[in-house]
């Protein structure tokens, strides 16, 4: 392992007497890690087993089909919660009560006999990883100085990545063997290890003082809830009703009133708000919620059409679909040391605009090249443009989008970051199934109708363009402090 990244940063005498670890940050970032590519992988580890536990479980699809979502909706709508209940109640302590919670859904997921009693443990399992998700890019914040922050943010963007790609790989060598519970039992050693590590190595940073706002928790979680149920199960209700008045467009636009009414609120709440507004005031932080808005949409948009032509196209099994598209990590673990070298002493825009360039570029090559005759040499040549695309993006989101943040903006900052990754995730599935569907109507040639789906994560790759292009330089405060 490269020097680079185990060095500690630099010591600061005041932080000995608050905890002696907080001069060792290199150990705690490892050992969040851990947690945090667990919560990541499991999103998309998922879909590969699907139809092995329709057979084993007798359950129907419309049913099954819920497996996925009760895992994204409470992992979507509360993670604004969350990353506030850090800033109060302490980092470290959130996060091993999230990752325990976790862990446990874990069992209880890989136990189950029947749907009904999957559906609820991945309903859990998505509260764990609500809780946690946003603990760790606080953590990441707080515990680095921002002269050592770019190379800490480069692998934590880098797991987030690999994490994405390596979950349907993973997924598929597990159901093709020991069966698909061991999907959630390989969850098990790994909680436990991350616990025992966060124990041992992530130093306890204080709270805040302060109360919580449970006005704007109530809002934003049943805004948040509406409208992400509403989009993720709107292709299975056709976008109409659901039960007697209950419709689909109903749901959305009572979300969508609540999160008008709690963003209200929380101008009303000032410096006490869930998530304060004036986090908005830094255009960095604005453009950064855009481009990671857009990198959760390009996920789900670029995975199923390319899965779809490469298993019913190519006819590769999932674990051969999988391989397929392992350039992209690859060069997303090989490019992570580089990548944090440069942002530890320069701006982050220009790798975060060529990474876009790349992924606009990789995705169009996809969407033009996918025909029966495809040389798969093609697909792999154009994942590895993707990958550099990968590799550029990540990190230098995540660096640009809490450079500026103080320490008491940490966990609203990152708990919001966060969110609108996730929520962007489930609209980026809910608008390729929709485009997916029509165009395999309007195209009898599945080979073209997923080429054309692909197009939307070009565009949503040139909305993450521009957003970059609108970076300032981030600010070195000279009197930043952790704790």
């Amino acid at each position: 392992m490269s020097d680079s990244w185990t060095s500690p940063a630099p010591r600061d005498p005041r932080l000995a007497s608050v905890d002696p670890r907080l001069n060792r940050p290199w150990p705690a970032l490892w050992s969040i890690l851990v947690g945090f590519f667990m919560m990541m992988i499991d999103a998309s580890i998922v879909a590969v087993a699907l139809p092995r536990m329709q057979r084993e479980l007798h359950a129907d699809l419309t049913l099954l089909a819920w497996v996925t979502s009760a895992y994204l909706l409470p992992y979507a709508a509360l993670m604004l919660i969350t990353g506030r209940l850090g800033d109060r109640l302490g980092l470290k302590r959130v996060y091993m009560t999230g990752l325990a919670v976790f862990t446990l859904a874990s069992l209880l997921c890989g136990l189950s006999t029947t749907a009904g009693m999957l559906i609820a443990s991945r309903a859990l399992q998505g509260v764990g990883a609500a809780i946690v998700s946003p603990q760790t890019m606080s953590m990441v914040t707080r515990i680095f100085p921002p002269d050592g922050r770019g190379r800490a943010m480069a692998i934590w963007g880098a797991t987030g990545g690999v994490a994405n790609i390596i979950g349907p790989l993973l997924g598929g060598v597990l159901v093709d063997g020991p069966g698909w519970q061991w999907i959630f039992y390989v969850n098990l050693p790994v909680g436990l290890l991350g616990m025992v590590a966060a124990a041992r190595f992530v130093p306890a940073l204080p709270g805040t003082s302060g109360r919580l706002d449970w006005p704007g928790v109530l809002l934003s979680a049943a805004g948040l809830g509406l409208v992400v149920f509403g989009v993720q199960e709107g292709q299975r209700y056709s976008w109409g009703a659901i039960a007697g008045l209950i419709t689909v467009p109903r749901l959305i636009v009572v979300g969508l009133a609540l999160l008008v009414v709690f963003v209200a609120w929380q101008h009303h709440m000032g410096h006490e708000a869930l998530v304060p507004l004036r986090l908005f005031a830094d255009r960095n932080f604005s453009a950064a919620v855009v481009g990671i808005a857009a990198m959760g949409a390009i996920v789900f948009a670029q995975n199923y059409p390319l899965t779809m032509f490469l298993q019913n196209v190519r006819d590769l099994s999932p674990t051969e679909a999988a391989l397929a598209t392992l350039p992209s990590a690859v060069m997303s673990i090989l490019l992570a040391n580089p990548v944090g070298r440069w942002l530890d002493g320069h701006d982050p825009k220009p790798l975060a605009v060529t990474g876009f360039g790349c992924m606009a570029v990789g995705l169009s090559w996809l969407a033009l090249a996918m025909s029966p005759s495809t040389p798969i040499l093609t697909v792999l040549a154009a994942m590895t443009v993707i990958g550099v695309g990968n590799a550029f993006i990540w990190s230098p989101l995540s660096v640009t989008a809490t450079a500026n943040l103080s320490p008491k903006l940490a966990g609203a900052g990152a708990g919001l970051y966060s969110e609108m990754q996730q929520v962007a995730a489930v609209l980026g599935s809910a608008g390729i199934a929709t485009l997916m569907t029509w165009r395999t109507q309007t195209r009898p040639d599945l080979a073209r109708a997923m080429g054309d789906s692909m197009w939307l994560s070009v565009v949503l790759a040139g909305a993450g363009l521009v957003a970059c292009l609108c970076f300032a330089r981030p600010r070195r405060a000279a009197d930043w402090q952790r704790g």
